[in-house]
């Protein structure tokens, strides 16, 4: 069993579109404690996934990460989240389209949203992808942690329809990638 000194654990927020994708990769990568689904950035309080569905919330599907920067630094943390995802597409992911699968770092303090931004520059000059990101970054406002379905998705629905078409391939690539970070 893993003991998590609360001294040493920071938080990461991220969006990229379906948060059953990023969560299941997080979630075997060392150094992080949890990869929770849920919402942030909307206005309506105590959303849930039928409010974010509707696409009046405001909110995204995000992932609240909580890692160890002894084991894996915020920097680390977003070259995988801008692997898993295409940051170029406003508003939408492959089919899934609306503001609630917008491409986003939420930000906790002022160091992150440096590292964020450099970052995004780092990809957008080197050309990484061929239209620009479009990733906002914002900072953090209230979580709301989705509910206990959406939780660990994968790992409980991975013969689903869904998630062999599109969370496996992603997933497997993930692995075979960072391989070295795996837990």
């Amino acid at each position: 069993m893993t003991v998590i000194n609360p001294n040493q654990t920071q938080q990461a927020i991220v969006a990229g579109g379906c948060f059953w994708c990023i969560e299941s990769a997080f979630n075997i990568v060392k150094g992080i404690h949890s990869a929770i689904s849920g919402y942030m950035g909307g206005q309506t309080d105590d959303p849930t996934y039928e409010d974010i569905c509707s696409g009046t919330t405001g909110h995204a599907e995000v992932i609240n990460i909580s890692f160890d920067p002894s084991v894996i630094s915020f920097r680390e943390i977003l070259e995988i989240f801008f692997s898993l995802h295409n940051p170029t597409q406003l508003n939408r992911q492959g089919h899934d389209v609306g503001t609630q699968y917008r491409s986003a770092i939420f930000f906790t303090n002022k160091e992150q949203e440096k590292t964020a931004r450099n970052i995004i520059t780092e990809i957008n000059n080197n050309k990484v992808w061929p239209e620009p990101i479009v990733t906002e970054v914002v900072e953090q406002s209230k979580f709301y942690s989705g509910e206990e379905f959406h939780q660990d998705y994968f790992n409980k629905n991975a013969e689903s329809q869904y998630c062999q078409v599109m969370v496996s391939p992603k997933l497997a690539k993930f692995k075979q990638t960072f391989v070295k970070m795996l837990k």
